[in-house]
């Protein structure tokens, strides 16, 4: 199991947080993903170490960006 965390900007809502958890949660590969609203923390869990890219291009599928 491997935990990765994104900061992810933009978020405002419950609805913001749990577009950000579908999407990233798409990814081959994700199990969890938890979102903190007031951090814009997201931690993400899988059974492999999942490539940066593909979690900016899913939290911009989203609608929202990744920080840094």
């Amino acid at each position: 199991m491997t935990t990765q965390t994104v900061t992810v900007t933009g978020m405002t809502c419950g609805h913001c947080a749990a577009s950000v958890r579908e999407e990233v949660g798409s990814i081959p590969g994700v199990t969890t993903v938890d979102v903190d609203l007031a951090t814009g923390l997201v931690t993400i869990g899988s059974d492999r170490q999942v490539d940066a890219e593909d979690i900016r291009e899913a939290v911009a599928e989203a609608g929202y960006a990744v920080a840094g």
